[in-house]
């Protein structure tokens, strides 16, 4: 008597070696497409919020006011564009230095910077080993967006 030998029927383990393939493959690239859209989605909110910044600091009639309406102005716009969580800090400059930025001839830079939190980190990791900085700046000169009087010409 011969023995019979089973051949093993290979059919559809194609399909079952595709599938796992194509979730090893797949899951990570989704990860980096939705990580490019939150860092690019935080990129846009904290220019948006430097370029705000700069203005309302420019607008406001002294520094104290300035400093508090920009940083105002950076939670609105942060808020707006939707980046829960992400926090800014906010630091000034002027050139010339001196006493008040707010003279006619003064060059105001606002630095903003934050951090976005990239999706699906693990929590073991710490809150910091998947997180993204981010930074932006906008210089106005302070005369930029003052008005000027209306002569007496003007019928």
């Amino acid at each position: 008597m011969t023995p019979h030998r089973r051949r093993r029927d290979e059919r559809g383990s194609a399909l079952v070696e595709f599938s796992w393939l194509a979730i090893i493959l797949l899951v990570p690239l989704v990860w980096v497409v939705l990580s490019v859209f939150e860092v690019q989605r935080g990129a846009f909110a904290t220019s948006a919020a430097a370029r705000a910044a700069g203005r309302a600091f420019a607008l406001a009639p002294d520094d104290a006011t300035g400093e508090a309406r920009a940083r105002a102005a950076v939670a609105q716009v942060l808020a707006d564009e939707g980046t829960d969580g992400q926090r800014a800090t906010v630091r000034f400059s002027c050139v010339p230095r001196g006493s008040s930025c707010h003279v006619g001839t003064a060059v105001v830079t606002v630095v903003v910077e934050s951090q976005v939190s990239l999706p699906f980190s693990p929590r073991i990791l710490g809150r910091q080993a998947a997180t993204f900085a981010l930074d932006a700046s906008h210089t106005v000169p302070i005369g930029q967006y003052v008005e000027s009087a209306p002569s007496g010409d003007d019928p």
